[in-house]
């Protein structure tokens, strides 16, 4: 069976402390140079990141634009590719040695799935290995009943951008995607490839994701610009998502079940930026305790209602600090004492991995 060609499309901004790391460990695959090429997108990096990409021409192509988020690079770099599979990579992480060449024999032995996910290493700033994340087996997930698009919102985590790898044939179907996915754009590029024509997500870890000081999604401090940012991206897709899945046969049971954690989220960052009103702070998180527990002992409800009663009091910017606070300081331990929620079987094997 002759090997696909295959694109690699590193999407970057500012990395200029990541950037070598990520486009090396893109060299060194244990996969033939002459079946791939690489594309970086620079999202109008402000540092040295366009000057360290252009070191390593002509092994790649450099396209620069101006700065306008996530999904408008893979905007201009998907056209780009002339690849029959485009594997993503963020500029600030980095690939296992033997990641493409998983991918893509994974792809070739299944022709009907149309994307390749896989299992990750949480990594440090300064790249020390952290935790191993990956699913307790190997899923093939579809979006074509509730069952499924509740297995597919636990496995988005291997799905992420430096996870992901789409055939071109599918991603020619949902482009353009909305620019206003300043970040988050991946999730849009999995649910939609995987309505289409399906998924397969490995157990193997094969991406190293980097926590960073500089992450506009996962970052454990407060900040208000991430958070607007973050909260935007997430509106755009509750809005631009539903539609689009719709299009291609998702029922609304299903389109549901997979919008109401990116609501949630949506209006969690909303509220907690202090726009909006106490009212909403309690409906969004009875919301989020009745998706997120299956059961409850009458001590937790108890608890519970307490906390919806706060939210009702308390303004939302003010409910939302407290709730940073009680998170950072592990008082959620003592919530034990009072009663357990039970929570639906995980699909995710989370480990600690020291280096």
């Amino acid at each position: 069976m002759p090997r696909p060609f295959v694109s690699v499309l590193i999407d970057t901004y500012n990395h200029e402390r990541f950037i070598e790391e990520a486009i090396v460990s893109v060299l060194e695959q244990d996969f033939p140079a002459s079946d791939r090429e690489i594309i970086v997108v620079d999202d109008g990096s402000t540092d040295r990141t366009p000057e360290i990409v252009r070191k390593f021409e002509p092994q790649l192509r450099l396209l620069r634009k101006t700065n306008g988020g996530q999904a408008s690079a893979f905007n201009a770099g998907i056209p780009e590719c002339k690849g029959e599979i485009i594997a993503f990579l963020d500029g600030d992480d980095w690939w296992e040695r033997n990641k493409l060449s998983t991918v893509v024999h994974t792809l070739q032995n299944n022709p009907a799935i149309g994307a390749v996910g896989h299992g990750l290493y949480e990594v440090s700033e300064s790249g020390e290995r952290v935790f191993c994340n990956t699913p307790n087996r190997e899923y093939e997930c579809y979006l074509r009943s509730p069952k499924e698009a509740k297995q597919f919102t636990e496995l988005m985590s291997f799905l992420g951008t430096s996870r992901l790898a789409i055939r071109k044939a599918v991603l020619e179907k949902l482009l353009p995607l909305p620019e206003e996915i300043l970040i988050e754009a991946d999730e849009f590029l999995a649910t939609f490839a995987v309505a289409i024509s399906g998924c397969r997500v490995l157990k193997e870890p094969l991406t190293c994701y980097r926590l960073h000081a500089g992450n506009l999604y996962q970052f454990s401090e407060f900040n208000e610009a991430k958070v607007e940012r973050k909260w935007r991206s997430l509106e755009c897709l509750v809005r631009d998502l539903p539609p689009r899945l719709t299009e291609v046969g998702v029922s609304p049971d299903v389109v549901q079940l997979l919008t109401a954690p990116i609501w949630i989220g949506a209006t969690r960052s909303r509220l907690s930026l202090g726009r909006g009103r106490a009212w909403e702070t309690a409906q969004i998180e009875h919301a989020a305790f009745r998706q997120a527990y299956s059961h409850a002992s009458i001590g937790y409800y108890i608890f519970h209602a307490a906390v919806l009663m706060a939210a009702c009091i308390f303004p939302p910017r003010l409910f939302y600090g407290f709730r940073r606070w009680y998170s950072a300081r592990g008082i959620a331990r003592i919530r034990g004492a009072i009663g357990k929620a039970t929570t639906a079987p995980s699909l995710v094997v989370r480990n600690a991995r020291h280096p």
